[in-house]
């Protein structure tokens, strides 16, 4: 299934299509869904950062953010990249705060928002924002909330995005 270490297309249409069925899979069959992952999985080069990934969004979510956390790492440690790397570094993130890790997950995307921009800007900003809530810093959160909203009202784009500047100005 794997052709000199790369995936080939064949894998990850079969991957998508599992992601696709997810919502098939109630509650108590999510062992099913995660068996499924883990079938796609074994067809990896065993040093592939791909399984851990595909593993750590498996048991996330299912809703075993624990059981995600260090799968996660472990992908990033094995080289994932990209798209997916960053995918990894937000869900990372989203599961460490879940687990009480909040300051960690700030420390792994605060640097996510000077990466090169992309699709998952906004979802950067709002985990971010989620893990500077729980740390009871609930301005600097709303902040990168309404400066990821700002440019997608239709209206108010300018107050907004200078809303959002204020909430981080001492005495504001």
């Amino acid at each position: 299934m794997c052709e000199g270490g790369a995936v080939n297309e064949n894998w990850e249409d079969r991957v998508t299509a599992a992601w696709a069925a997810f919502d098939d899979y109630p509650e108590e069959r999510a062992h099913e869904f995660r068996a499924r992952i883990d079938a796609l999985v074994a067809e990896l080069p065993d040093d592939s950062p791909l399984g851990p990934f595909e593993q750590a969004c498996a048991w996330d979510s299912t809703g075993h953010s624990d059981q995600a956390v260090p799968l996660y790492r472990e992908a990033l440690a094995r080289g994932l990249d990209g798209y997916r790397g960053r995918r990894a570094k937000i869900q990372l993130a989203s599961s460490l705060r879940n687990t009480g890790q909040a300051e960690e997950g700030v420390k792994l995307l605060t640097p996510e928002l000077d990466a090169p921009s992309d699709e998952l800007d906004d979802a950067v900003r709002a985990c971010l924002a989620l893990c500077l809530s729980s740390l009871g810093r609930d301005r600097e959160g709303l902040s990168l909330v309404l400066g990821a909203l700002a440019p997608h009202l239709p209206r108010y784009q300018r107050s907004m995005a200078n809303y959002a500047r204020a909430l981080l100005e001492p005495g504001v």
